[in-house]
């Protein structure tokens, strides 16, 4: 690689995630892997001493600008609230990279897995990354986008949600057309700045069986999602192709038909990302003044040191963002 070209690779920050889990084993291999190939410049944040496979991976992360956080002691897990120090440590490296961002230092950031539990015992009231985030940034507005540009049937799959860590059985009374269209459009403008996806074609996905069939099952689909398809196409012009029932509508995006599936609540697009993209899930937050991915799965405590963690999920992460963040002005 020249120094040219090196000088024109996006530049990205890493957060390593819960200092217990395997956040740092599989960034490890994904950067090494990334870095080998020319995909993007690297700047990590962390803490230092951790369990786990950590050491030895911090060894490897030293060489691609590692920035300490503080330390984790691991005697803690024997005494101790091992949750809220590791929450903390955690949530000091997701506001490292986001400063990072914010400066200008980086083009976009790729956080490793958290636990959400460390996180709130540290003092970050958010149920996850995405809304803590958006505190940090101010963005009036953010969508969780699960992305896998590449599955087994096709694709690629994209599926942006309504609604997201809340429990089943309070989506009914948070619908409404205004957040549907708020977080469709949001959606929408990242497809066109990120994807480079001019004219980008959308489905609703229903809330009831076969889209409640005309009123039968419910009132959702007539009452919430028709007047919010409205409400999408006003305000961005993007093609909203309708409102589908939930189990055919993402054979729509697999087949090429749609670029991007609104979907009312977490399961009913997870599900079906995780079950045909488990190893090439990426979380994509839009609506931050800046880009950022992570990995469709959790802090795996259960595994984690062990060397038997995937980083599949999390290479994709980090390509993806690359992607976005493409110093050339070109679309991937």
């Amino acid at each position: 690689m020249t120094e040219a070209a090196g000088d024109n690779l996006p530049r990205l920050g890493i957060s390593l995630g819960d200092p217990r889990g395997i956040g740092p084993e599989i960034i490890e291999a994904a950067l090494t892997d990334c870095g080998a190939r020319g995909v993007a410049s690297f700047r990590v944040a962390g803490a230092v001493g951790a369990v786990g496979a950590y050491d030895s991976a911090l060894e490897a992360l030293a060489s691609l600008g590692f920035h300490s956080v503080g330390a984790w002691d691991s005697g803690l897990t024997a005494g101790g609230n091992a949750d809220a120090r590791a929450g903390e440590l955690a949530g000091r490296s997701i506001e490292t990279v986001v400063q990072w961002a914010l400066a200008g230092e980086v083009d976009g950031i790729v956080t490793g897995p958290i636990s959400k539990r460390a996180l709130g015992e540290a003092g970050y009231p958010f149920p996850g990354h995405t809304e803590l985030l958006q505190k940090q940034t101010g963005a009036a507005e953010v969508a969780m986008i699960m992305a896998a540009e590449t599955t087994p049937l096709g694709g690629p799959l994209r599926i942006a949600l309504v609604t997201v860590h809340v429990p089943l059985r309070d989506v009914p009374g948070l619908l409404t057309p205004n957040l549907v269209a708020a977080k469709a459009t949001v959606a929408i403008k990242a497809l066109r700045e990120w994807w480079g996806i001019a004219e980008p074609r959308i489905a609703l996905a229903g809330v009831n069986p076969h889209a409640s069939d005309g009123g039968l099952f419910g009132d959702e689909e007539a009452r919430i999602l028709d007047p919010a398809a409205e409400m999408i196409t006003a305000a961005t012009g993007a093609q909203v192709t309708g409102v589908f029932p939930a189990d055919t509508v993402f054979r729509l995006c697999l087949e090429g038909r749609v670029d991007l599936v609104v979907a009312p609540y977490h399961d009913v697009g997870l599900a079906v990302l995780k079950t045909l993209a488990s190893e090439t899930g990426v979380n994509v937050t839009a609506g931050l003044p800046f880009p950022r991915t992570s990995p469709d799965h959790g802090a795996a405590f259960d595994i984690a040191g062990r060397g038997v963690a995937n980083p599949s999920s999390m290479t994709a992460a980090v390509e993806l963002c690359a992607r976005f963040c493409r110093r050339d002005g070109e679309v991937a």
